[in-house]
């Protein structure tokens, strides 16, 4: 590992705001992060802390998360139901069985998933085996509910293909309970996610969110899959490299948040931050940007009011996770580029001028790490310029 200026003086800063952590209590971290590119440190994490408040955002409109919303409206469940299973419980034989239904994708095939997805919802399939029956009778009984709430819609056709079960039974549960929240602590519950492991929407909603993007020569583009790696209308595995779709004509300025059937600025909305993601942020003791899809994953979370006003507010560690490569969104940016993009999204610079900050870069990032190899650039000078002296160059076979 190698070090570009000292961190002891980036977080040093942790004892002003109520206390560093006492000796032997593991940190408490909040995570901005989208549903997939983070995971793979989530297992290495949960041997350093399990007290990670998980910030996701609910705009996704891909995969079957896109069919569900299609059919069922609602917020996005995919990244939130990818996040919990990633912390799920697997000390034991049932809650790895558990783990293994709710974390089971039907076939592509449309005939053999639905006929799968039959076999499943009937309590006929094979990985119900290992499942006790309280378990077996909660978890069935909200994909059973979930099924029956495709069937009222008879006037669209539900596709399998490739469904999450995982999701089906999210959806069901907040269908069920009208909460988002209440369907996060039945999923955590179920699978037995630590209590002091939270997985947070970063906005608390029954409502369908669709994200918008504005390129820098005034494009707009409505949809998170559209931004990020358009599919044509096709459904197939996602792949988020920047090689496997086509570029932008130009690169991203900001996202926002847009009604449902919006297709301009003119349909720009300006949805409520998650209460208790704000209660988190002032009181961790790390902030963390994770790595993966900056635009689409991450900056979504940041452009709300109340996010970019509590970061500045805090003296602590604020550390970007730098990706290791680019894609689609970020092609051409520089690791100086990606802290911008945090810091525009955090005051809101390009949205409405009345409602945009004017905090300085290191008000929100302090510190970054940096994959060894990794093919973004590391422009350290425009770093320095823009107050960040904490650059920690990490081996990729370190657990870090």
């Amino acid at each position: 590992m190698a070090v570009y200026g000292g961190w002891h003086s980036a977080a040093a800063g942790a004892d002003t705001d109520g206390g560093a952590p006492a000796p032997h209590v593991p940190p408490s971290l909040l995570v901005f992060s989208g549903g997939t590119a983070f995971n793979g440190v989530v297992e290495e994490l949960k041997k350093v802390t399990t007290r990670v408040a998980h910030v996701l955002p609910v705009s996704d409109d891909g995969g079957s998360t896109a069919e569900i919303v299609r059919v069922l409206g609602g917020p996005a469940v995919g990244d939130i139901r990818s996040r919990c299973l990633r912390l799920s419980d697997e000390s034991t034989a049932e809650a790895l069985s558990v783990r293994k239904l709710l974390g089971h994708r039907l076939p592509i095939d449309p005939s053999e998933a639905k006929l799968e997805w039959y076999q499943i919802v009937e309590g006929d399939h094979t990985l119900w085996e290992g499942v006790s029956r309280p378990y077996r009778e909660t978890i069935r009984a909200f994909l059973v509910y979930f099924h029956s709430e495709i069937l009222r819609r008879s006037a669209e056709m539900f596709c399998f293909t490739n469904g999450s079960i995982g999701n089906f039974f999210f959806a069901g549960a907040r269908i069920f309970f009208q909460s988002l929240d209440a369907a996060i602590f039945l999923f955590s519950r179920v699978s037995q996610i630590p209590a002091e492991s939270l997985v947070l929407p970063v906005i608390s909603t029954n409502d369908r969110l669709t994200l918008g993007c504005e390129l820098w020569d005034g494009t707009i583009i409505r949809g998170q899959n559209e931004i990020s790696h358009p599919s044509n209308g096709r459904r197939e595995i996602v792949n988020k490299d920047c090689n496997s779709c086509s570029t932008l004509p130009s690169r991203i300025k900001r996202v926002f948040y847009m009604s449902s059937e919006g297709s301009n600025l003119l349909h720009e909305v300006f949805p409520e931050v998650n209460h208790t993601v704000l209660e988190q942020l002032s009181k961790v003791d790390c902030i963390v940007y994770a790595m993966g899809s900056l635009f689409t994953s991450v900056c979504p979370s940041l452009v709300l009011r109340g996010i970019g006003e509590t970061i500045a507010s805090r003296s602590i560690p604020k550390i970007l996770l730098l990706n290791g490569s680019h894609d689609r969104e970020t092609a051409g940016l520089s690791a100086s580029g990606f802290v911008t993009a945090i810091t525009d999204s955090l005051n809101r610079t390009y949205g409405d001028p009345h409602k945009s900050l004017k905090n300085h870069t290191n008000d929100y990032v302090n510190a970054i790490l940096v994959p060894e190899g990794g093919q973004v650039p590391l422009d350290i000078e425009n770093l320095a310029a823009q107050g960040i002296f904490h650059v920690i160059i990490a081996c990729l076979d370190n657990n870090i």
